[in-house]
Formats: C-alpha cells, sequence, structure tokens
C-alpha cells in the first residue's frame, strides 16, 4: 500500500509536469505578443547586456526550434530560438536575458553552475546507464543491479536538484539587470516574471518527479532485503 500511495505521488508529479510544459507555452506565446517599450529584439537585449558585464566576448547565436533557447558553457555561446533572437517582446527579451545570467555565473564562477559543470560528465553516462541497471535488476530479481542503478540514477537525480538554483538565480539576475539597465519599465516587470517563473516551473516539476521516482526505487530496494 505504501509503494501504491508513492506510485500516486509520481503521478501527481507526472501531471503537474504536464501543466507546467503547458503553462509555459501559453505564458510564452501571451507575452510574446506584448512589445517593451525599448522595442529591442532578444538578441539585441542579449547583446547589450553581455557587453555591460564585460562579456564581449560571447556571441549570440539564433538556433531552431521553439524554448530551444540555452547557454553553451563550453564553447561560451549564448544560443537564441528564433523567435527570441528576432523578435520585440516581453518573452523575447526575458527569456534572452535569462540566458544571458548564465554567462554572468559562468564569469563570476557562481558555485552551483561550478558544481553543476563538473557534474555534468559523470551525470551523461550515469544517466544512460542507469535504466538498464533497474530494468535488469528487476527483471532478473538481481538486487545488486537494482542497487548500483539507484546509485548511477542518484548521480542524475542530484544534477536535477543542483540545476534548480541555477536556473531561478539565472532568472533573478535578469530580472534585476533589465530594470537597472532599462530594457523594461517598473510596469513591465510583472510580464516577465511571468515568463520567467512558469519557466522554472518545469526544471522543479522534473525535479521532483525524479526525486520521487528515486524514493520508490530505495523504498523497493531495502523492502526486499528484510
Amino acid at each position: 500500500m505504501y509503494f501504491d500511495g508513492m506510485f500516486v505521488l509520481i503521478i501527481i508529479a507526472f501531471i503537474f509536469s504536464m501543466w507546467a510544459q503547458f503553462r509555459v507555452k501559453g505564458t510564452f506565446k501571451k507575452w510574446a505578443e506584448v512589445g517593451t517599450s525599448t522595442g529591442m529584439t532578444g538578441y539585441e537585449a542579449a547583446r547589450r547586456l553581455l557587453d555591460a558585464n564585460g562579456l564581449h566576448d560571447v556571441p549570440v547565436e539564433p538556433v531552431p526550434g521553439t524554448l530551444s533557447d540555452h547557454y553553451d558553457p563550453i564553447n561560451r555561446v549564448v544560443r537564441l530560438s528564433e523567435p527570441v533572437y528576432y523578435e520585440r517582446s516581453i518573452s523575447a527579451v526575458a527569456v534572452a536575458c535569462h540566458e544571458v545570467g548564465h554567462a554572468i555565473q559562468h564569469q563570476e564562477h557562481y558555485p552551483m553552475l561550478v558544481a553543476r559543470h563538473k557534474m555534468f560528465p559523470v551525470v551523461n553516462i550515469a544517466s544512460g546507464i542507469a535504466p538498464f541497471l533497474l530494468i535488469a535488476g528487476f527483471l532478473f530479481g538481481a538486487m545488486n543491479l537494482i542497487g548500483l542503478g539507484i546509485i548511477f540514477f542518484s548521480a542524475a537525480v542530484a544534477f536535477q536538484l543542483v540545476t534548480l538554483p541555477v536556473e531561478f538565480n539565472a532568472s533573478s539576475r535578469a530580472r534585476q539587470l533589465m530594470i537597472q539597465e532599462g530594457y523594461i519599465a517598473n510596469d513591465e516587470e510583472r510580464g516577465v516574471a511571468k515568463v520567467l517563473n512558469a519557466a522554472a516551473l518545469t526544471y522543479v516539476a522534473a525535479a521532483l518527479i525524479s526525486l520521487l521516482e528515486l524514493i520508490r526505487y530505495i523504498m523497493i530496494f531495502t523492502s526486499n532485503r528484510e
């Protein structure tokens, strides 16, 4: 019954995740139709904010897709989806400045970002191996494989948890700098906050699902060893 209760929580978390994805798309679309008072594109906002923080050597590039925006710490490039790169809206400027927030974190050696970068190579391997170990362990009743799978899966969960403060910090930096540099008016901050908060919810949902799954695996593992 305890396991069944945990399974119900995981299902609820999945529903929350789907809602978060739906909300971020809807919120982005809504505020993509609202222009900023400055009339800047996402590219212009990103470029100016990078330059204002001494990151003249960090390029801003357009990439295909929607909400495919990201900061590449290896090549030190801010990549913006085409709607964000070219459009003049609150959504575009908010997302662009959020990604610049990651570039500033990188420049300042923000501890959680440094930790995430160091974890990535291990997590990249662990997240690929963990499902096979868990499936094999459950199929063949091999508790050692399940235990090993839990260890690898724990690394992936830890990575997602470390990602949360990185994302929230980047959004906080973006909001403060956008007002400080005059990229948005005070009355436009509400729209920026809604866009960035909706995006943050997707990370929270993903971390919650992974954490609940990990707890469930641990419960199954410990109960079978009793």
